[in-house]
């Protein structure tokens, strides 16, 4: 979806970007100072949202000198507010960009609000979500800045510091290491600690009156980092400015589960029209399937007739999907991936399959999950997926294997189970209890 990363001059440093196809307009996602866009738009965790604004138009992101894939910047050469916002300038001017859209996230405001009082003309529009013009420095809700500062840096590189700001967001081992290697990527402790003074000392409250282009302010009610009467204040002082305040406490509007609601004010403001944003959460039952010591098999019976073979499971397995109102989500070599819009159908399912494929001389093992999944257009991910994933794992020949969430879904069907034990499931937090079906 995006380009390969390239980079624009920013007078003697080089500003690294990625911009995603042409569309109706330019957006480019300002960032704070600790950003990698060589992982940014690629995160997992940010996917829902990325494709949303990518049908809003050509989106742009880039990384300030200093920061992810851009030029280094050392103790002597601090950058300024003013090259900050020359980034933008010289981002627009590579890709011939003559005016975008401005959409500051939490931290970036103060560079994007001197870039649209500088430039109106190559500002469409400005949006601002978690914004704060004063320094961090002057609060007085009890929060001690100099703390946050020193917990950002002393957690940075593991992830944990999304969770602090994101309460809400989904979270798994998965996620965490995602978030933590583009961190890694994006700055070191070092920077983190070397920038964090400078930029936290940044006021831009003498510029929001000489703001005079079209303005969002969208913030959440209940932010604990970034009060909502900051994000009144940017509103209430630039002319004209719409606020909306919407329900949540997640610092970063990028992220399950609330930037939805955030999307649908976005793309109101910019287009006029009500956005129609479908959800792509689901409760599912995920069914995995695979064959039993398919290495070996394979290796018994030689290229033509194993691939035979694998055409017949497939076959077999296909059918019984149909059978019991299964989608097919993807195969990987010998195994499938399944969902269904009920637990009795996917264990039933599961079981079919698994005495039908016997005919042709080989067993499976088989895992289920009934949990939240993402729907992402043919595919789907989430924490449901890969519980159901840990859970075939823990299979053996001929096993269907099941949470305790499904097994519990489906008591008084008549479906009887064998218990298992309690396991850990890696990446996924907790003890879960696991139980075979023993009949269906």
């Amino acid at each position: 979806m995006f380009s390969e990363t390239r980079y624009a001059r920013n007078g003697d440093l080089r500003v690294a970007y990625r911009a995603s196809p042409e569309g109706p307009r330019d957006i480019v996602y300002v960032p704070n100072w600790f950003t990698n866009c060589e992982v940014l738009p690629e995160l997992p965790s940010l996917q829902g949202w990325v494709e949303a604004m990518t049908s809003l138009g050509r989106l742009i992101f880039f990384d300030q000198p200093g920061t992810g894939a851009s030029d280094p910047v050392t103790p002597d050469a601090l950058p300024t507010l003013e090259q900050w916002a020359d980034s933008i300038t010289a981002v627009l001017d590579e890709l011939g960009s003559r005016e975008a859209v401005l959409l500051a996230s939490a931290g970036a405001f103060a560079t994007a609000a001197l870039f649209a009082a500088t430039h109106p003309s190559r500002t469409t529009a400005l949006v601002v979500l978690e914004g704060y013009a004063a320094q961090i420095w002057e609060r007085t809700d009890g929060l001690d800045p100099e703390e946050t500062v020193a917990a950002f840096v002393a957690t940075w590189g593991t992830g944990e510091w999304w969770r602090a700001i994101n309460p809400d967001m989904p979270w798994n081992e998965e996620i965490r290491a995602a978030l933590a290697r583009h961190d890694r990527l994006a700055a070191s402790p070092g920077t983190l600690a070397l920038m964090m003074p400078l930029v936290s000392g940044l006021d831009v409250r003498a510029v929001l009156p000489t703001i005079r282009v079209p303005t969002l302010v969208v913030h959440y009610a209940d932010d604990p980092f970034t009060p909502p009467r900051w994000g009144k204040y940017v509103a209430d002082h630039i002319s004209g400015a719409k606020y909306v305040e919407l329900p949540g406490r997640n610092v970063v509007h990028l992220v399950e589960p609330d930037w939805r609601s955030s999307f649908q004010e976005i793309y109101e403001f910019l287009t006029g029209h009500q956005a129609e944003v479908a959800d792509d959460r689901v409760l599912a039952t995920v069914l995995f399937t695979d064959i039993v010591d398919s290495t070996r098999r394979a290796a018994e019976i030689g290229d033509r007739d194993w691939h035979a073979l694998l055409d017949a499971h497939d076959a077999i397995v296909r059918v019984q999907l149909n059978r019991f109102r299964g989608r097919e989500v993807n195969t990987s070599g010998d195994g499938f991936l399944a969902m269904f819009d009920g637990p009795q159908r996917a264990i039933r399912c599961a079981m079919a399959i698994r005495d039908a494929v016997q005919t042709l001389g080989i067993q499976v093992r088989a895992g289920l999950h009934t949990g939240e999944c993402e729907v992402r257009g043919d595919d789907i991910g989430g924490i449901g997926v890969h519980i159901g994933a840990r859970v075939s794992a823990l299979a053996g020949p001929n096993d269907v294997l099941v949470s305790s969430t499904l097994r519990d879904l489906v008591i008084g069907s008549g479906i009887e189970f064998e218990d298992r034990g309690t396991h850990e499931l890696k990446g996924v937090p907790g003890d879960w209890h696991i139980f075979a079906v023993a009949s269906a």
